[in-house]
């Protein structure tokens, strides 16, 4: 999850991607003339072993479907031949080192690396940590924005123990701060064991869970126990779909032994209530509250379930849970306070709107309005102060904040020191009146703020050093018109005086899908690609919720071409005035993002030098089949179902690459351990790739032995990744060379 990186507040698909961004930045050398790209060796040839099957009536080939098996050792040398090819590939190009060397500096010079921010009663602050020059987040606390700070968990302890990569995947504080709860996980696997930790002697209780990999967790109003989900053991032989069916909510008692967590809720728990199998559920509790709630989701989509039922049932065996709402209600957030449920839904309201309900009468036709739906913009979250309500409201690329209280129900704007995207720092415990959050801009750098009422104060808790010698850069925000006139937000950043010559190196970069959008935040790297002539491109495609829920669907499922299509009209735009050429424009994509990307290359490949498939679904028709491509059936739809399987075999981009075309040079980027998206989709299309271009391109497989889908990755991994795919890019733009 992205949990300490963006907001705790955000429920993240399990596609999300975790650095389109932070892959962003990277030293450009200059070049006074354009030079052609130079071309290797071809990289070890997989053997066509074609699998067909009709579908719907239509036959569907699949020559390459036994890499999927990449326990075998036969397919894991390959992977591993591939590996080690793109790595000696990689190597030989004679900047790639100094590019490295390049981003260290920018990302160790921007300081240290501060994220998921909690505040807990008694001004207990904890928050993840990532040192200056050091590799891996920390968990850390201190009390008062002045005190002295201890770190109480340190993940590269175990990294030495054990010779393999670990990291803090989440963290939860009990509310009167004596424990914290904390998911590790290992070699970027997120398969995290729930740890609890005493606060004042930072020890670990002893009292671990295996498979608690979601971050719901969440404790009893006493600080005494907790809940968390726990995914079933797996049984040898089982299908890898039964990952995430039948999991449990489990309640344990700080103090016992584990094997005396007892289970209150999930389908094979409260079978009365009507549960699906992939229901993965949690249990939300506040001080305040004689109430829990309830809420599933499938892990991809915020949607779910919700039920309410009294606080003082937890541990009956009948626990009088009162169904609430169901999928058809569309609440995507909520808030327990006192007798009162707040939630945020996009039901009837494609900007969203936030109600409160009265839990002694529970019917979701009672709920009254609070916030309405904004004039300009679209609501992202709420969080609740002891008094007030503060929204944080989507405006483009930018994120404001409105704060409500019972003297202005109407509510006020809280002013921003910049321009940028605001993140509210949890409160979850309603102790606090002032608002602490965090702003971070395409130009400056992040920056946490607590807001009195009257004006916004540096906190101090990140102190930002000055990057001497930046360039001035321009933000330009531009509309571009699609196949079919809708406009597309895009935001470019170069340097000021930029010429439009069709020689700059521009990266095209987009999502678009769950709903999630392109949003202002400072990446230091970012800064060397700008000040070396480079253009960023970051496209708000519909399958972003840039304009809300109507965008959103715009470009999923039946409507997903909408996603690449918006992709190659932008890329047109970007040669039409003059920022690229198509010996200068690259695309990129992450994850869900792998469909907006390979499709937009193998659709207008003319368009592209080259492209970074990064860790992306590129066998959306076969996706359903995995552990954690089932949770993602209500995204993209399934391929078991006559009226989406059409969608799906034009978004996969596998199926669609064509025999003696001539593709761009291209990387794919893959952690071998990745959980969401299997590396094997990156394998079955470097393989096809590899069989299918006639250019003579390099079409790289990139792997990470110990790296998953990026949560979890060190510093080190992230710039050597960063340097990896500019190296390549540059290389084939011509303006890097191969050493002899």
């Amino acid at each position: 999850m992205l949990a300490h990186l963006l907001s705790e507040k955000v429920s993240m698909p399990r596609f999300y991607p975790t650095v389109p961004l932070a892959a962003l930045g990277a030293w450009l050398l200059s070049a006074a003339t354009l030079c052609p790209a130079v071309t290797v060796a071809a990289p070890p040839v997989a053997p066509v072993k074609d699998v067909s099957e009709t579908l719907h009536g239509v036959v569907v080939k699949d020559p390459y479907r036994y890499l999927e098996q990449v326990r075998t050792a036969e397919v894991r040398a390959w992977y591993q031949a591939q590996g080690d090819y793109a790595r000696a590939t990689l190597d030989r190009i004679a900047m790639r080192d100094g590019l490295e060397r390049r981003i260290t500096e920018l990302t160790s010079a921007s300081g240290d690396a501060i994220g998921s921010i909690s505040r807990m009663p008694g001004d207990k602050i904890f928050y993840m940590k990532r040192p200056k020059g050091e590799r891996q987040f920390k968990l850390v606390m201190r009390i008062g924005l002045q005190g002295a700070e201890r770190i109480l968990v340190d993940p590269e302890l175990d990294a030495k123990r054990t010779g393999v990569p670990h990291a803090i995947n989440y963290f939860r504080p009990s509310w009167d701060g004596k424990y914290v709860a904390y998911g590790l996980s290992a070699g970027g696997s997120e398969n995290a064991s729930l740890h609890i930790l005493e606060v004042a002697s930072a020890t670990d209780l002893g009292q671990t869970f295996p498979r608690v990999q979601q971050s719901q967790v969440n404790w009893t109003p006493d600080s005494r126990s907790l809940t968390f989900n726990q995914l079933k053991a797996p049984t040898p032989g089982e299908s890898d779909t039964e990952k995430y069916m039948d999991s449990r909510v489990m309640w344990h008692t700080v103090g016992n032994e584990p094997q005396k967590a007892q289970a209150v809720f999930g389908p094979t728990v409260t079978p009365q209530l009507g549960l699906a199998r992939l229901d993965v559920a949690s249990i939300t509790f506040t001080p305040d509250s004689p109430w829990m709630i309830a809420r599933t989701t499938d892990t991809t989509l915020p949607e779910g379930l919700l039920f309410v039922a009294p606080f003082a049932d937890l541990g009956k065996s009948n626990i009088r849970w009162t169904r609430i709402s169901g999928y058809e209600d569309k609440i995507t957030e909520i808030e327990l306070h006192g007798n009162d449920l707040y939630f945020m839904t996009h039901a009837n309201a494609p900007r969203k709107h936030i109600l409160k309900l009265d839990l002694r009468s529970p019917q979701l036709q009672r709920a009254v309005e609070v916030v309405p739906s904004p004039v300009d913009g679209v609501l992202q979250s709420f969080s609740l102060s002891r008094n007030a309500l503060v929204v944080s409201i989507r405006q483009g690329t930018e994120i404001v904040l409105r704060r409500y209280t019972p003297a202005k129900p109407q509510g006020e704007a809280i002013p921003l020191p910049f321009n940028g995207a605001a993140s509210v720092v949890n409160d979850a415990a309603r102790a606090y009146t002032d608002v602490m959050y965090t702003l971070s801009g395409w130009t400056q750098m992040p920056l946490t703020y607590v807001y009195n009422g009257k004006d916004s104060v540096d906190s101090g808790l990140r102190v930002n050093p000055v990057l001497p010698g930046l360039p001035d850069m321009e933000v330009l925000n531009v509309e571009v018109p699609s196949h079919d006139g809708a406009l597309v937000p895009m935001t470019l950043l170069f340097k000021k005086g930029l010429k439009r010559d069709g020689r700059n190196p521009t990266l095209l970069n987009a999502y678009g899908s769950y709903g999630f959008s392109m949003t202002a935040g400072f990446a230091p790297a970012r800064m060397a690609w700008i000040e070396q002539g480079g253009v960023l491109a970051l496209a708000n495609v519909r399958g972003s919720g840039v304009h809300g829920d109507a965008w959103y669907r715009a470009g999923q499922k039946a409507t997903k071409a909408n996603t690449w299509k918006d992709g190659i009209a932008c890329a047109q735009y970007l040669i039409a005035q003059g920022f690229a050429s198509p010996q200068t424009l690259a695309v990129m994509g992450t994850s869900a993002g792998g469909i907006f990307v390979g499709r937009a290359v193998t659709s207008a490949p003319q368009l592209f030098a080259a492209a970074i498939f990064d860790v992306g679904v590129m066998d959306a028709v076969r996706a359903e089949d995995s552990a954690n491509g089932i949770t993602n059936i209500s995204e993209f739809g399934s391929a078991a179902n006559p009226k989406e399987f059409p969608a799906l075999l034009e978004m996969s981009t596998y199926h669609q690459i064509m025999d003696g075309t001539a593709y761009p040079a291209i990387m794919l980027v893959h952690g071998m351990n990745d959980p969401r998206v299997d590396v094997w989709h990156s394998g079955k299309a470097a393989a096809r790739l590899q069989a299918a271009s006639s250019s003579k391109k390099p079409v790289l497989l990139r792997l990470d032995m110990q790296a998953g889908h990026g949560m979890g990755s060190t510093a080190t991994q992230r710039n050597a990744m960063s340097a990896d795919i500019y190296a390549f890019l540059l290389w084939q733009m011509g303006k890097a060379s191969l050493k002899e």
